[in-house]
């Protein structure tokens, strides 16, 4: 539709312009509607078939012989129509002492070159425009293996780890174990069926997460202290599945001692369109042979955060030697 409104203002243009002089129509004829359509032949047949078929399969040589010849021949029947034309509409001829002939025939190469170039740099931002889609996609389809690939490395370690929180209570409180297990089929069904979702309630992720500290909490003695502050949602936010799992798993990992004193938080906030996640514990280094966590923590987040939110996404840690907080605060 845009290349017929283009080609119906280029014909009528010239006749609207020169409208009420002597000859109008067939001067138009002979020296813009007829080269007009030879225009339209070199501009088509380059946009349709010459740069598809020759120029971008490297045959340059090819692709600039054709064009040659089909120039030359275009103003040779052009130069034949307009001589024919004007003895038949009796036209004007310019005097004898005009520009030598070759002028003219300088400027018909310069004009049916011009919509060569046009087709070539039209075909050219639409195969650029097309190349850069289709490398987009191929992009986000692997943004979207990785990030998945990050989920799946993160549901087999979860789940070894509240095995190992409700192996340690079977003895001493078989009752609580029971509890935990059902807990924890909720846990892995959420794993294994919402969480695979684009998408996921805020609500639902947060139910998730309570559920877990909660099984976590299990595990340790009245000296440490797990507190957590989560936001009562009136509205509908979505946001990507088991983002802030990795932190909270970091804070249990790193946040408590068999024999000291220990604290972690976690805190969740909603100022206008951010999302801001807290969590705080104390401090206590892994020995070197501790392998636990299998290296998936603080750069799970930041794999998840440069997939998920690109420029749009804040995480700042403060580590010392007796506190550990790390702040992650996202746009929605």
């Amino acid at each position: 539709m845009t290349h017929l409104l283009v080609w119906l203002v280029l014909f009528s243009l010239p006749y609207l312009l020169s409208s009420g002089q002597f000859q109008t129509r067939p001067n138009i004829l002979v020296h813009v509607w007829i080269p007009l359509v030879f225009y339209a032949l070199l501009f088509y047949g380059n946009y349709y078939f010459l740069i598809e078929k020759l120029f971008f399969q490297d045959k340059v040589a090819l692709y600039l012989v054709i064009n040659m010849i089909a120039i030359t021949l275009l103003i040779f029947i052009n130069q034949e129509i307009k001589d024919v034309l004007s003895q038949r509409f009796d036209m004007f001829k310019p005097p004898m002492e005009g520009p030598p002939k070759r002028f003219f025939i300088y400027r018909d190469i310069v004009s049916f070159i011009v919509p060569i170039i046009f087709a070539f740099g039209f075909k050219l931002s639409e195969h650029w425009f097309k190349t850069e889609s289709e490398r987009k996609m191929i992009e986000n389809q692997r943004l979207q293996a990785e990030l998945q690939q990050l989920k799946y490395q993160l549901q087999p370690h979860f789940f070894f780890n509240s095995l190992n929180n409700i192996y340690s209570m079977i003895e001493i409180a078989p009752d609580k174990a029971k509890q935990t297990i059902h807990t924890l089929s909720k846990l892995m069904r959420y794993l294994f069926n919402d969480a695979d979702a684009k998408l996921v309630p805020l609500k639902s992720e947060i139910t998730f997460m309570t559920q877990y500290i909660e099984i976590m909490k299990l595990r340790f003695s009245d000296k440490t202290k797990v507190s957590y502050e989560f936001p009562n949602l009136q509205q509908e936010v979505m946001i990507p599945s088991l983002l802030f799992i990795s932190l909270i798993e970091n804070a249990f990992k790193h946040g408590v001692s068999a024999t000291t004193d220990s604290e972690i938080r976690f805190e969740m906030k909603l100022i206008d369109n951010w999302l801001v996640f807290t969590s705080s514990n104390t401090n206590f280094a892994k020995d070197k042979e501790d392998k636990s966590g299998s290296g998936i923590g603080l750069n799970n987040v930041k794999k998840q955060l440069a997939l998920l939110f690109p420029d749009k996404h804040q995480l700042e840690v403060v580590d010392d030697p007796h506190w550990f907080k790390a702040t992650l605060k996202i746009q929605l």
